[in-house]
């Protein structure tokens, strides 16, 4: 058995799992970003390869208050942001923010 989450496949054919995020500290307006990180999986699925983010998709005066919404997104709302982070990076998720 892996130890790794339930994963989506992306719409370059990859493994993703998602996680959270939220900053450590406010931005000079005192809002907390939070965004979403998806972590592409080895075809065997014993490891990670890469990664993806969205840009901020929410904010909030405390660190609750940006994530609240993020995990109010639906499966659906959720996939469609990986693959737009896909698509924005050239159909593959190696790495960083897009």
């Amino acid at each position: 058995m892996h130890e790794r989450a339930p994963a989506f496949s992306g719409v370059d054919g990859e493994s993703y799992s998602v996680g959270t995020y939220v900053d450590d500290s406010p931005d000079a307006q005192g809002r907390y970003g939070a965004a979403l990180l998806f972590v592409r999986w080895s075809v065997a699925g014993d490891r990670a390869v890469g990664h993806l983010e969205t840009d901020y998709l929410f904010r909030g005066a405390t660190p609750a208050d940006a994530l609240a919404p993020l995990l109010a997104l639906t499966l659906q709302d959720v996939k469609r942001h990986l693959d737009q982070c896909i698509e924005k990076h050239g159909g593959v998720g190696g790495g960083g923010r897009v």
